[in-house]
């Protein structure tokens, strides 16, 4: 099965290399390219891709809000996008998990990273690097204006084993790590994530760990 890929980035040249990179790929092809955000926006919703590779500074519509607008969109319910990013930009990618980006990778990725990258968030699994992502929503929170305020009442909904499953996803820690540390079987802790993730409305574990911080459920250096 072939994985349609969606390029969204303003700058040609760096589509041009993205579509040649994307297309080497057996089991990737680009169907469509967006220099605007209000492009990828449409394209999405006529090319049927699988994943958008979303760059964060665009015209028109920047990828922020082009990324809640296809997440918004239920017709759009099984499209992943995935944030190009240079790192320096913590408010940006965290906004956009919080618009429901499925993961982040930088612009300075490995070409076979950014193609392994695709395919797993195709797959519906997220959150391409969960240590970095955790310390980059850390980082962001740290900052005493961004500090959102507890609100432990949306985690009510949820057993005590499932917070703390929460709970370590938000630290980066892999299903196989949980199950470590739980002395459980990795089946165990997925059937515990999918609960949480249906019981919070979350699309995947890259929305758990924003939860999380918001939440209060993690705090900034916890581990």
């Amino acid at each position: 099965m072939t994985i349609k890929v969606l390029l969204a980035d303003d700058q040609i040249l760096v589509r041009a290399g993205l579509k040649v990179l994307v297309d080497s790929a057996p089991d990737l092809a680009v169907v469509g390219e967006a220099a605007t955000g209000r492009e990828a926006v449409q394209l999405a919703r006529t090319a049927r891709a699988d994943v958008v590779l979303m760059d964060i500074r665009m015209p028109e519509l920047d990828g922020l809000a082009a990324t809640r607008e296809i997440m918004a969109d239920e017709d759009l319910a099984g499209v992943r996008v995935l944030v190009l990013t240079t790192f320096e930009i913590d408010e940006y990618v965290f906004q956009a998990l919080r618009a429901g980006a499925s993961g982040f990778l930088g612009k300075g990725a490995e070409p076979g990273d950014l193609l392994d990258a695709i395919r797993v968030v195709a797959r519906g699994e997220s959150l391409l690097s969960p240590v970095a992502t955790q310390s980059l929503i850390a980082r962001f929170l740290e900052q005493p204006d961004r500090r959102p305020t507890p609100a432990p009442e949306r985690l009510s909904v949820l057993t005590e084993r499932e917070r703390e499953i929460v709970a370590l996803v938000a630290t980066g820690a892999s299903n196989d790590d949980i199950a470590e540390d739980l002395a459980v079987s990795p089946l165990t802790v997925k059937t515990h994530v999918s609960r949480a993730l249906l019981k919070l409305g979350a699309r995947d574990r890259a929305q758990l760990v924003v939860l999380a911080y918001e939440t209060g459920l993690v705090r900034p250096g916890e581990r």
